[in-house]
């Protein structure tokens, strides 16, 4: 049986989606709303907790280092917050707000500093969080190399190295589609 209260803050954040133009905005594989809920999915078939599905629905709220539409400024993250609650908020501000040129070389290490591109900061978020950025990072980036052929032929090698350095943050069934989407064809 679904968590009745994680189901209602995805159709609550799906709702907030649809208001703000999600199904409106050109992605690869369709549209950016259309993306979001794949990934959602992709992270509840690997068993990811509610709050990272979560995050997976909502990770471009505020654009991302790769993608910067941005569907509300973070002058509005309270309104984020309101629909998803503040740990699922928290990962997607982590998400957008990573300057990943300077993230993912370290980010398997203890210690490793998430580098704000908003602030210019990098802080330390701990090793909960850095597992549930790699999780994502895999979900979302597997997600347009299954969907665009393309995009794997172009950076399929490239994610699969950057996925090895992830291993030890990444689920076994994360590994495992990593492995299957960008391995050698």
């Amino acid at each position: 049986m679904p968590d009745l209260p994680a189901a209602a803050a995805s159709a609550r954040a799906v709702a907030l989606l649809d208001d703000l133009g999600a199904a409106g905005i050109t992605h690869p594989g369709g549209t950016l709303l259309a993306h979001l809920q794949r990934v959602e999915e992709q992270l509840a078939v690997w068993g990811a907790r509610p709050a990272l599905r979560l995050a997976g629905l909502c990770h471009a709220f505020y654009g991302t280092d790769g993608f910067p539409t941005a569907l509300l400024p973070l002058s509005r993250r309270a309104e984020l917050v309101a629909v998803i609650g503040a740990e699922a908020e928290a990962l997607v501000y982590l998400y957008g707000s990573c300057d990943r040129k300077a993230t993912y070389p370290a980010l398997a290490q203890a210690d490793a500093a998430v580098h704000d591109r908003f602030t210019g900061r990098a802080r330390v978020p701990g090793p909960g969080p850095c597992r549930d950025f790699a999780e994502l990072t895999a979900a979302n980036e597997l997600d347009l190399a299954v969907i665009d052929p393309s995009f794997r032929e172009r950076w399929g090698a490239g994610l699969l190295t950057l996925f090895t350095r992830f291993r030890p943050l990444l689920s076994q069934p994360a590994w495992e589609s990593c492995r299957s989407v960008l391995g050698e064809r």
